[in-house]
């Protein structure tokens, strides 16, 4: 008969066994639906080299991407269960490969070089027809990924050089660095110039983007000039809609483009007071753009299911040379967008890039000597909350009823 003292042992050891077997189980990984921050982090941490987080301990996320040139791939205002702000292109990430022309792989803001059309693009070589057959994205803003130079919790920078020929056989050897931050809420009331409601959740960050000169000669209007271009894509559904506001004046309608890809239907762009309206819905492609003469330095979008605004802010320069991204040759390629919205579309062959919708804005271009350089920075803010409070914020900061902005 054993004594008590063995049986004791015995069921200490015991413990022991069943508590070791237990440390060396895995982790359990936490699964995310589809639509939340979580599933996108997981997804991207799974398919892309060293993604960057940036976060603060309010739950603001921003997961940024050196393979796809320091593009901001998404955001969350309510860390990993919040809503992904960013559209991601899963199948084609997923892939590994690259397409041909243009790789629409997502993110809420990406750094690309304007002007895309006319005798000074980058997207079309000399003679070329400007038609999407013949459009080519280049690599240093496509495929090419870009040095991560500094990384912390709130911070990240990027870095690349180039050389490219635009249409008119002008070649520009540059420099890129690019530079994001996480924003605290002082820092963003101060760029909006009022205070964020309590009980809303946001997520906040700004792009420092910086072009440098580094050939041996001065760039020149003659020969064709470069622009900061940023581009977000946003996933579009029936309850999401742009909202552009202008300075309203006399002839307005001349300083806004509305044909880049045919006219839009009057269903689908509305104009109400000084507040240009683009559905944003994937399903008919379509792009608006003012001119700086117009522009004012606030761009957004909402979505009514979800509620939630997205806004971009930027600078405005209403006497800067604009780079004009039609795809035609122009009598007035200084004379372009400083802000756009695309609503992405079926292509003339049926086939469709994402369904994705666009917030873009753009740098005046400037006539660099070598060893200069031209600093563009944007803003990208994300706010949750409930109906009533999204409205007081689109009236303080665009001066428009949010009720008038459903389509």
């Amino acid at each position: 008969m054993k004594s008590p003292f063995y049986s004791h042992v015995a069921v200490f050891f015991s413990i022991l066994i069943v508590m070791a077997c237990k440390e060396n189980e895995p982790a359990k990984t936490v699964e995310y639906p589809k639509g939340t921050y979580g599933y996108d982090a997981a997804f991207l941490k799974k398919h892309i080299h060293n993604p960057i987080e940036l976060w603060n301990e309010e739950g603001a996320r921003v997961l940024l991407a050196g393979d796809y040139q320091g593009r901001v791939m998404t955001s969350s205002t309510g860390g990993d269960t919040g809503n992904s702000a960013g559209w991601i292109n899963y199948d084609l990430i997923a892939s590994g490969k690259f397409k041909d022309q243009f790789n629409p792989m997502g993110g809420e803001e990406r750094f690309w070089i304007g002007p895309e059309g006319g005798q000074y693009s980058f997207y079309f070589k000399k003679d070329d027809p400007f038609q999407f057959s013949h459009w080519q994205v280049p690599p240093v803003i496509d495929t090419l990924p870009y040095e991560v130079t500094h990384s912390d919790s709130s911070s990240v920078e990027f870095s690349q050089s180039a050389s490219l020929t635009n249409y008119s056989g002008t070649v520009f050897n540059f420099f890129i660095n690019r530079n994001i931050k996480l924003l605290k809420k002082q820092e963003l009331e101060n760029r909006m110039h009022t205070s964020i409601p309590d009980g809303v959740k946001w997520v906040a960050y700004e792009t420092e983007n910086i072009l440098k000169n580094t050939g041996d000669k001065g760039w020149t209007k003659e020969g064709g000039l470069i622009s900061i271009w940023l581009l977000g894509m946003f996933t579009p559904s029936e309850e999401t809609v742009a909202i552009v506001p202008f300075h309203n004046r006399k002839g307005v309608k001349e300083f806004i483009t509305d044909n880049y890809f045919g006219k839009i239907p009057e269903d689908r762009l509305i104009m109400k007071d000084s507040v240009l309206l683009l559905k944003c819905d994937g399903k008919h492609r379509s792009k608006l753009g003012l001119s700086p003469v117009i522009a004012k330095p606030i761009a957004g979008s909402y979505d009514f299911k979800n509620n939630m605004l997205t806004l971009i802010l930027f600078d405005v320069n209403p006497n800067g040379n604009y780079v004009n991204s039609k795809w035609e040759l122009q009598q007035d390629p200084y004379k372009g967008d400083v802000v756009n919205a695309y609503n992405d579309g079926p292509l003339e062959d049926g086939s469709q890039m994402g369904p994705f919708y666009e917030l873009e804005s753009s740098s005046a271009a400037k006539p660099l000597q070598p060893g200069e350089m031209q600093t563009y920075r944007q803003v990208t803010c994300h706010f949750e909350g409930d109906y009533a409070t999204m409205q007081s914020i689109v009236r303080q900061l665009i001066g428009f009823d949010l009720d008038q902005a459903k389509m």
